[in-house]
C-alpha cells in the first residue's frame, strides 16, 4: 500500500460521494422519485464513478495487467459492486446495533453510528476489497472460497 494509492482511492471515493449525492437530490427533488428508488439508483451511479476512478486512476496499472477479455471487465465491475454493497451493509449494521441493540435512538447517535463509525469501517472494507478482490496485482490468484 502506498500513499498515492490511498490518495487515489480517497479522490475516487470523494467523486463517487458527490455523484451519489447529486443524483439522489436530483431524483428526489425535480423528478419526485421515492427515496428508496432514488437511493438505489444514486448508489449505482456513485459505484460507477468510484469504479471508473479506481480503474482509470488508482489501479490503472493493475487493471491493464490483468484484464484481457471483455467479460473480465464486467466480472470486475460486479465484484466492485459486491464490495460496495458489503460496505453499505456494514453501515446499516452499525446503525442497527446502535439504535436497536444499544438503545441509542437520538438523531445524533444514528449519525455517529452510521456516518462516522459505520463509514470508517465500511471505507476500510471497501479499500481492502477493492485492492485485494477487484484490482489484485497480477489478477486474483485464489478462488473466492479460499
Amino acid at each position: 500500500m502506498t500513499w498515492a494509492e490511498v490518495r487515489g482511492f480517497a479522490l475516487a471515493g470523494g467523486c463517487a460521494y458527490a455523484a451519489d449525492l447529486a443524483v439522489f437530490l436530483w431524483l428526489r427533488g425535480p423528478l419526485g422519485w421515492d427515496p428508496l428508488s432514488a437511493k438505489a439508483l444514486s448508489f449505482v451511479a456513485g459505484c460507477s464513478v468510484a469504479y471508473a476512478g479506481n480503474a482509470l486512476g488508482t489501479y490503472r496499472r493493475r487493471a491493464q495487467e490483468t484484464v484481457v477479455r471483455p467479460g473480465d471487465r464486467l466480472r470486475r465491475y460486479a465484484a466492485f459492486l459486491a464490495v460496495n454493497l458489503a460496505g453499505a451493509a456494514v453501515q446499516l449494521l452499525c446503525v442497527a446495533a446502535s439504535h436497536h441493540g444499544l438503545g441509542l435512538t437520538s438523531a445524533r447517535a444514528d449519525t455517529v453510528s452510521g456516518a462516522v463509525v459505520g463509514m470508517a469501517l465500511a471505507t476500510g472494507l471497501r479499500f481492502w476489497g477493492t485492492r485485494t478482490l477487484v484490482f489484485a496485482p497480477g489478477g486474483r490468484r485464489t478462488s473466492w472460497t479460499g
